[in-house]
């Protein structure tokens, strides 16, 4: 007997439900953790709070320093000025040297590509002690701009590969045919080859944003005044080791998130086409 129709339509979307549910439940966790008032970590497997405040989000948002001054929006400031730097710079970088690689022939060309991906098997905590020792030696401890030089040397070995296999795509006939045209070889770049690459910039620029947005040891090793800290150094200092304030902590987390949400969704349409088309040719 053939299976009704109906029943496999439900039973996937029953399958469908359950999955979705595993996945956001954490999310749930956090939610309910930054609307429950008290700040111990709740033993009740139920993700709906029994006592919904808006109390951790205040406590959190009007943190001040000893000065007075607003501590919380001054750290957010932080995360977006080095986050934004690190994508700028990342980007301007990424772009050219992916050009020269996808588009020129000099000696050392597949070493340097081959160099460029074996730095990708560290992990970032290698380099923390001479990267340390570099900006110490050049006053760049304690500072933005020492933070987004560092965020961009990490990012720019994974923002090269991507942005060369996407440069790899564009037909060279379209290239020919503007040097026919009298065009030099910057104008070629700035205007078609960019242009025609913008899925790809996006995907890359999206990339370095984060890096620099989550990323949590350098900058704990990097910066120690708390006027300089960045989101995820500042989220950390409500877990100590005697207690945690999981509640504030889980509220600046939300907000943490919120700013990547919101790249994610105005991006989302050239997202898919950067990374299936930088995957086609290495």
């Amino acid at each position: 007997m053939k299976t009704p129709r109906w029943f496999v339509v439900a039973l996937a979307h029953a399958g469908l439900v359950l999955v979705t549910f595993a996945a956001l439940y954490p999310v749930l966790w956090v939610v309910k953790m930054t609307l429950t008032p008290s700040q111990a970590f709740s033993l009740s497997a139920s993700p709906i709070p029994d006592v919904v405040s808006l109390s951790n989000f205040g406590d959190l948002l009007l943190t001040r320093d000893m000065d007075g001054h607003w501590l919380f929006f001054r750290q957010a400031v932080n995360s977006i000025v080095v986050s934004a730097a690190t994508t700028v710079l990342g980007v301007a970088l990424a772009t050219t040297a992916a050009y020269a690689f996808s588009r020129f022939v000099f000696p050392g060309r597949k070493a340097g590509m081959n160099l460029l991906l074996l730095t990708q098997m560290f992990p970032g905590v290698v380099m923390t002690i001479p990267l340390y020792i570099i900006l110490d030696t050049l006053g760049l401890l304690d500072s933005m701009a020492g933070l987004a030089l560092v965020y961009s040397s990490t990012a720019l070995p994974f923002c090269v590969w991507m942005l060369k296999g996407y440069f790899d795509t564009i037909p060279r006939a379209l290239e020919e045919a503007a040097i026919m045209d009298g065009m030099g070889r910057l104008q070629i770049f700035l205007r078609i080859v960019l242009p025609l690459a913008k899925p790809g910039i996006v995907v890359t620029a999206l990339f370095s944003f984060m890096t620099a947005w989550n990323e949590f040891i350098l900058a704990a090793t990097f910066l120690s005044k708390p006027t300089l800290y960045t989101l995820p150094v500042a989220l950390q200092r409500y877990v100590g080791d005697y207690s945690t304030e999981w509640g504030r902590f889980a509220a600046g987390a939300i907000i943490v998130t919120i700013p990547v949400m919101a790249l994610f969704f105005a991006l989302q349409r050239h997202l898919v086409g950067g990374l299936t088309a930088g995957g086609v040719k290495g």
